[in-house]
């Protein structure tokens, strides 16, 4: 299964993506690095700079249905910048439309709530976003990993770095089943 793998220019969490990316390596899939511009993302540790990566594809330039799912890594700055980003939110949204799985970690339901995705939907996050999904119709829970399958299609969040393993082992599970 091709995923994209949905970030800002700047600001994601390393490790949300790069646990991710090698989680979906390892069970053969292919990861696609998705952007809101071409050339290079720049990764960072809570609030240091970490390593950059190439970007694959910039979106509004490649439709979400040339992949099978979509990952959106957290870090605070991240969803912010993507949710501002029109192409991006509407990219977000065209995976719940077409009802392909979606896996969320830490502040990335920000994105979310912008696309107006959550609503009647059950999710955990980064605790300080709980208001904010609440406000944008969703329920917030305070779990490792939440699997949520009323929508049009299967989301998967997690709420911290500390979740990773749970958050990967659920969104491949997930992803698996709906590609068979």
């Amino acid at each position: 299964m091709r995923i994209a793998f949905l970030t800002a220019p700047e600001g994601v969490e390393q490790v949300e993506l790069t646990d991710p990316w090698q989680a979906a390596v390892d069970a053969g899939h292919e990861p696609v690095l998705v952007s809101t511009k071409s050339g290079e993302i720049q990764a960072f540790n809570h609030l240091s700079k970490a390593d950059t990566f190439m970007v694959d594809d910039v979106v509004g330039e490649v439709p979400a249905e040339s992949f099978g799912g979509l990952v959106l890594p957290g870090g605070v700055a991240n969803p912010d910048f993507l949710r501002m980003d029109e192409k991006a939110v509407a990219f977000v949204k065209d995976f719940f439309e077409q009802g392909r799985p979606v896996a969320a970690i830490c502040h990335a339901p920000w994105t979310l709530v912008e696309a107006d995705v959550v609503r009647g939907r059950e999710l955990t996050s980064w605790p300080s976003l709980r208001t904010d999904i609440r406000n944008a119709g969703g329920t917030w829970v305070d779990e490792q990993v939440k699997v949520c399958d009323h929508g049009p299609n299967k989301l998967v969040t997690s709420r911290k770095p500390g979740d990773l393993k749970a958050f990967c082992e659920a969104f491949l599970d997930v992803f698996a089943k709906e590609a068979s």
